[in-house]
């Protein structure tokens, strides 16, 4: 077991993950917010926009990112354990489940109603950051194979949303949410599986497989910068930002209630080592910006979901290490 602070990678007999600082963790998660920082700046200066924006945002979703599940997973030894493939989909469905319906409850109790934003808030505060923010900070306690897991378990989450999230939101019918899973990500991810298990990926033509490594490190930092870039577009009007009502339910419930619920499942549920660690991180993240996305697609209410994605994001800089330093030392992983 490692993780990479200044000097480099440790290994767990010099100092124990669960013993690092909050200090240490908070460098670990600082980085990840800094190139989403650039991101807002290149969108303000103009850098990055109109078409070049849906562009980018198009390479990063449906090239760069499926490269980068294919990588991590398909030589991934972890996952030809049957635990490490079939419950880590199932937590990340039934946890994202459990947040829309507590989201649902806590939206009607400050009085939202449809029309209002009562079901963008369910959505919202739903579904964590389970992506460009969770796999460098897994890769940073515990190396870089320990994302594979995530992406497995983020296939739950991505089911979720586009049928539970879907269908809360718009109340579209189980054929359309379900239409939505065909996702070069998807495709990525289960050929990966089958590769990974049937022993093929030694043999892949390594022209292949350079190539894929090529696109597959641009995803991370490009999806950041451009999670950036998506987030600058709402501070033209920053009066409409915050919301005390909106937001401090959302932080309350995202990053004090809902964590506790998926630190007490991770310590008790019968699941090996990788995904407890997985289910460590996402129950520090903040609101993932696809929420966000989502409303406006579907006719929710957008600035709901802005107002909750900023205000959880702003203090999860803060909050992250303190839920990564409590879980370590409680879950002992």
């Amino acid at each position: 077991m490692c993780w990479r602070l200044a000097g480099g990678w440790a290994d767990e007999s010099d100092l124990g993950v669960s013993m690092m600082s909050y200090w240490q963790l908070l460098m670990l998660v600082l980085p990840v917010f800094a190139v989403i920082a650039i991101g807002v700046v290149v969108r303000r200066v103009h850098w990055v926009e109109g078409e070049a924006e849906t562009s980018l945002m198009r390479l990063v979703v449906n090239v760069c990112s499926p490269c980068f599940v294919f990588e991590s997973v398909a030589s991934n030894e972890a996952l030809r354990v049957p635990e490490n493939l079939l419950l880590p989909p199932l937590v990340g469905f039934v946890m994202t489940v459990v947040g829309i319906r507590a989201g649902l409850l806590v939206a009607q109790w400050i009085g939202l109603q449809v029309g209002t934003g009562m079901r963008t808030f369910a959505l919202a505060v739903g579904v964590t950051n389970y992506g460009y923010l969770p796999l460098p900070i897994m890769a940073g306690l515990w190396g870089p194979e320990s994302r594979g897991v995530l992406l497995v378990h983020n296939l739950g989450v991505e089911i979720a949303i586009w049928t539970v999230g879907v269908l809360v939101l718009s109340g579209l019918s189980f054929r359309e949410g379900w239409r939505k899973l065909v996702s070069p990500m998807l495709l990525a991810l289960a050929l990966a599986v089958a590769c990974n298990l049937g022993g093929v990926t030694p043999w892949l033509p390594p022209l292949l497989m350079d190539t894929i490594h090529t696109l597959a490190v641009c995803a991370i930092p490009l999806g950041l910068i451009m999670t950036g870039v998506n987030l600058a577009n709402y501070l033209n009007t920053p009066g409409g930002l915050f919301d005390a009502k909106v937001t401090g339910a959302a932080i309350a419930l995202r990053l004090g209630v809902l964590p506790v619920v998926m630190l007490v499942a991770a310590k008790y549920l019968p699941c090996s080592i990788e995904l407890k660690r997985v289910m460590l991180v996402q129950a520090a993240m903040p609101v993932a910006l696809v929420s966000i996305i989502i409303a406006r697609i579907y006719g929710g209410h957008p600035r709901t979901a802005v107002q909750i994605v900023l205000g959880t994001t702003a203090l999860g800089v803060f909050v992250i290490p303190l839920w990564l330093r409590a879980g370590l030392a409680w879950i002992g992983v």
